[in-house]
């Protein structure tokens, strides 16, 4: 029989047990540059799914809504809120300075996924998880080249102009063309991500009679509005190649319906979970076999569309 004062312990106890438990799960603040972002909101929803296949790591998410000083300010609330680490994909990657110097004062180790810092050098108890952006853009040019038999001209839609993500995508697009004279660039244009945005460029682009033979697009959103485009206009399926990059499932499904030529895969599953597996073991003070953790890319053609998930 237990008696009262028994009962009463034994609550106690399993209550401080339970506090114990909860004290012991760490904290991860992940500051995202915005939610309105389809391969943001994949990898979001993996990295969610991750913590909670992991057990013990309660993720806050926080939306800088595309502003680099909101998301500063936000990244201070959590360290406020005293977070075991932080996960930051930024809105500006040349504005990072800033968020890395008040972890670091504040000791919390730092996590930077999807988009890495322009700063290549990182300090001590900071780590990024990302893709090398070039490797995508040779891989989108170099299967379009190849389709234009090394002749024709090209149109480039461009993400941000402050993610670097723009920059080296396109470079790497650039650096394939060196080896093609016969394929020109003739417009590039900053659609901003945006599926809308693209379209309404590539319409523009029609209206004036650009002559173009493909569409090289920084991402899979813009590519299926310019492919939306370039099929209100009455183009024939196939005269003009579209190329995009991510392999978001609209992504896969526009690459089936042969909307899109071809896309790069990203993957956001790999991403999310290495930025949640790297935060972790940064709060947990163990070692990272690697500070600047890469996840490779990988093509997506009509032929292999269905191995891609």
């Amino acid at each position: 029989m237990i008696t009262k004062a028994r009962f009463t312990s034994l609550a106690l106890a399993l209550m401080l047990s339970s506090g114990a438990v909860m004290a012991a799960d760490l904290k991860i603040g992940v500051a995202m540059s915005q939610f309105d972002d389809t391969y943001l909101t994949y990898m979001r929803e993996d990295m969610g799914k991750k913590a909670k296949e992991m057990g013990g790591v309660d993720l806050q998410f926080v939306d800088g809504r595309n502003d680099v000083n909101k998301q500063l300010d936000q990244v201070q609330e959590l360290i406020g809120k005293k977070v075991d680490a932080l996960i930051v994909n930024p809105v500006d990657t040349a504005a990072t300075g800033r968020i890395t110097k008040a972890a670091t004062e504040a000791k919390i180790p730092l996590v930077y996924v999807n988009r890495r810092p322009d700063d290549p050098k990182l300090p001590a108890g900071v780590a990024s998880v990302t893709s090398d952006d070039k490797e995508a853009g040779r891989m989108q040019m170099q299967y379009i080249a190849d389709k234009l038999n090394g002749k024709g001209n090209v149109v480039i839609l461009l993400g941000e102009l402050s993610n670097n993500s723009t920059r080296d995508r396109t470079e790497g697009v650039k650096e394939v063309l060196k080896e093609y004279p016969g394929i020109k660039i003739t417009e590039e244009q900053e659609g901003a991500w945006g599926r809308q945005k693209g379209m309404d460029i590539t319409n523009n682009w029609l209206t004036q009679g650009r002559d173009f033979r493909a569409v090289l697009s920084n991402n899979d959103e813009m590519a299926i509005g310019a492919s939306m485009a370039l099929n209100q206009a009455g183009k024939k399926q196939g005269d003009v190649l579209v190329a995009g990059v991510d392999g978001t499932p609209d992504g896969l499904a526009a690459v089936k319906k042969g909307q899109l030529t071809i896309s790069v895969f990203q993957d956001a599953k790999g991403q999310g979970e290495g930025s949640i597996d790297a935060a972790v073991k940064l709060a947990k003070k163990e070692a990272l076999p690697q500070q600047a953790i890469v996840i490779p890319f990988k093509l997506i053609t009509p032929e292999n569309v269905s191995t891609f998930k």
